[in-house]
């Protein structure tokens, strides 16, 4: 061998002394394009997307650009199984992240963890994504039903006590997870004093609202609880509204987005009380600069505020990123170390991905539904809720005995 081919051999067994990375690294996005949901999956879509070009502009990830990869589940679990196998054996994706239903969340997730990688879940709250159907490849960013019910719940007991409530309740997993936290935190777990009605999920007709609202109508309660989500609670709020529901009864939702919101309207929206994650007027209000930035660069890039299931997919993102540089690699297994028990803070206070069940634990506010008024003088007529409340994350979370118990109840072990 001369010298010009030993130097070459050389050189190239130097350069096989390092790992290999993709020419880019490719997020798998599983969201609802279409299908009730799709005003979710929209907001989530525009957030990824800015997140992935800011990065881009910023010089990736590990010096390589990343690529957004997307399938449209339309909301079907079945969907979001066989888009989650394309996105993984197919596009090669190091990651899949979306979604706005826990059934689409929790199915996805267990391909992912079949086929080695992370599942972030986004807009997804049964208790059961990180709960009893929980596992290592699975973090969730969104609080689930017991957190947001466990604010709610500190909230209604002091303002309302002793009321009579009434649950109108859609008929799957998230529904009944939700309704069931939200009776443990308000006392009223007494079916017969504070009954309830289930909607069908996911094809519910007006009539199904009607017959449900009908029962609340006359059973005299007090606090009308909706818990239902996407296009159906927008329904079912315009139903109770022409009913003349909100006249006799105090509305209130598990959880509320500001498309959820714009879609039913200003006025219905009024004095309705929820929870939230996040909302765009929230950093203004309690003064988080990153999450003022966010929130001008989505509206000067899109014309729309952004929601907080749009600073759920923008933050998975970031996060995704801040994971694989602290690893160095985009590995699964040491991903999931990195990020198991890290604390950060982005778009709002500090939050933290909890390592035993990996369950974003963040502050979860307490919003009523401003004037009308208030409403329309915003220019984009998106300033629908005011802070009337708050819960810690560690303080509105299940604790390990408590999740543990969620485990064993399911037949799982007590680790993911």
């Amino acid at each position: 061998m001369n010298k010009k081919a030993t130097v070459f051999a050389g050189f190239l067994i130097f350069l096989c002394s390092f790992p290999v990375l993709a020419d880019t690294i490719k997020l798998g996005f599983n969201y609802p394009e279409s299908g009730r949901y799709k005003d979710l999956g929209l907001q989530q879509r525009l957030a990824a997307f800015l997140a992935v070009e800011e990065i881009n502009n910023a010089g990736g990830i590990l010096g390589k650009n990343v690529e957004l990869v997307i399938r449209n589940t339309a909301g079907s679990p079945e969907r979001g199984v066989t888009n989650t196998e394309e996105l993984i054996k197919q596009e090669k994706a190091d990651m899949i992240f979306g979604g706005a239903s826990s059934a689409v969340t929790i199915a996805s997730g267990k391909v992912a963890k079949k086929l080695g990688r992370l599942y972030f879940g986004t807009t997804t709250s049964a208790n059961a994504t990180t709960g009893s159907e929980g596992h290592d490849h699975m973090f969730r960013e969104y609080p689930n039903a017991w957190m947001t019910a466990n604010a709610l719940g500190s909230y209604l007991t002091s303002t309302f006590d002793d009321a009579k409530y009434f649950y109108v309740t859609a008929d799957y997993t998230w529904g009944w997870s939700s309704e069931a936290s939200i009776r443990k935190f308000t006392n009223t777990s007494d079916t017969e004093t504070h009954p309830h009605a289930l909607t069908p999920f996911p094809r519910a007709f007006i009539k199904d609202f009607k017959k449900a609202l009908t029962e609340a109508d006359a059973s005299g309660a007090d606090v009308l609880i909706l818990v239902l989500y996407g296009d159906d609670l927008v329904r079912a709020l315009k139903v109770a509204y022409e009913m003349g529901l909100k006249d006799k009864m105090k509305i209130v939702l598990p959880n509320i987005t500001l498309g959820i919101a714009q879609n039913a309207g200003a006025t219905i929206m009024e004095d309705v009380i929820s929870t939230t994650p996040w909302e765009w007027m929230i950093p203004y209000q309690l003064g988080f600069v990153r999450g003022q930035e966010f929130a001008e660069a989505f509206t000067e890039k899109y014309g729309v505020r952004p929601t907080s299931t749009a600073a759920t997919a923008y933050g998975i993102v970031y996060q995704y990123k801040d994971a694989v540089e602290r690893a160095g690699t985009t590995k699964t297994q040491e991903l999931i170390k990195a990020l198991e028990g890290h604390e950060f803070t982005l778009l709002k206070d500090t939050q933290q991905w909890r390592a035993f069940d990996h369950q974003n634990l963040q502050t979860v506010y307490v919003v009523r539904g401003k004037k009308r008024d208030q409403v329309v003088n915003d220019p984009l007529r998106s300033d629908f809720f005011e802070v009337i409340g708050s819960l810690e994350g560690d303080k509105a979370a299940q604790t390990l005995t408590e999740w543990q118990a969620e485990r064993t109840g399911a037949n799982k072990p007590p680790h993911l």
